[in-house]
């Protein structure tokens, strides 16, 4: 409406100007002068007033939804600077990532109510704002969004037990309210990013429970792990030791007596070689091998 009431002032100028010119032309009139000048100011700036409704500028991340008199066209306008028709109404959509919180008593599948504080990260499809316009309005995220994000958080939890909020299930738990909200709200322009689950908050004699149990649950995997150990380090002792064993057999039957012999001889023959005084008795030994006596 802005247009046509610019547009009028452009006229009701225009013909002020007009009138004062005449007078001017005519009479030969100065004092008109004035007039005309101020006129024709009043006209110009209204003119550009009026011109300049013919253009819009859309933020970067909105879209524009044209509104004529009720008539609004599925295809939407892009960020940047658009010309519009200058009496259509132009709402700008955020198609940007917003987030809704909500934190909220659930039940649980045994009946205990829990506090969870759950967020939703969501945008508005570009492709469908105008459909989201026209079926919705503005506030779709008021009238759509957080009452099925509501009604899917408090279905989903009475699924689960209250411990299953406070261990590794919880992930499940996101999963499962991302996959319900999505086939909800997605059919009608809201695409859903991610539903993270912040905080869960159960009954004080219940948490203490929850966490002793997981605390057995640790000591047990723990002690299993060491029992395991253990089980290996005997089984390395045992291996070590047949290996041992195994050479000592083998040993045993490699060595006989004339080897043994053999070896005393060499090693006389060593000994007798060397600087060191000594005494060697040959012959006089168990199975004949030397005796050696140390002079010193």
């Amino acid at each position: 409406m802005i247009f046509i009431f610019f547009l009028l002032v452009v006229i009701g100028a225009f013909l002020a100007w007009s009138a004062a010119r005449r007078k001017v032309v005519q009479q030969r009139n100065l004092t008109y002068r004035s007039a005309m000048v101020i006129s024709g100011a009043i006209m110009v700036f209204a003119a550009l007033i009026a011109l300049s409704q013919c253009f819009t500028v859309i933020p970067a991340g909105h879209v524009g939804v044209v509104d004529v008199f009720g008539t609004v066209p599925d295809l939407t306008l892009k960020s940047g600077i658009n010309v519009v028709n200058p009496l259509a109404r132009v709402i700008k959509m955020s198609i940007q990532t917003l987030e809704v919180k909500e934190t909220m008593d659930t039940p649980s599948k045994e009946g205990l109510t829990t506090q969870i504080e759950v967020s939703v990260l969501f945008h508005l499809n570009p492709e469908r704002a105008a459909e989201v316009y026209k079926t919705v309005g503005e506030n779709f995220v008021e009238v759509i969004l957080e009452p099925q994000f509501r009604s899917v958080s408090r279905g989903v939890t009475s699924l689960y037990e209250a411990k299953a909020l406070y261990t590794a299930e919880r992930s499940s738990l996101e999963s499962l309210i991302f996959d319900d909200l999505k086939k909800i709200v997605e059919s009608r322009g809201i695409t859903i990013e991610a539903t993270p689950m912040r905080r869960v908050g159960l009954p004080q004699g219940l948490t203490a429970a929850i966490e002793e149990k997981l605390r057995m649950e640790q000591e047990s995997q723990r002690m299993q792990f060491v029992l395991q150990k253990e089980r290996q380090e005997a089984d390395r002792k045992r291996i070590e030791a047949q290996g041992i064993a195994d050479f000592q057999k083998i040993v045993t039957l490699g060595i006989s007596d004339n080897l043994l012999r053999w070896k005393g001889i060499e090693a006389t023959l060593k000994i007798a070689e060397s600087n060191n005084a000594k005494v060697v008795i040959v012959g006089a030994g168990k199975d004949g091998l030397p005796i050696i006596l140390d002079t010193k």
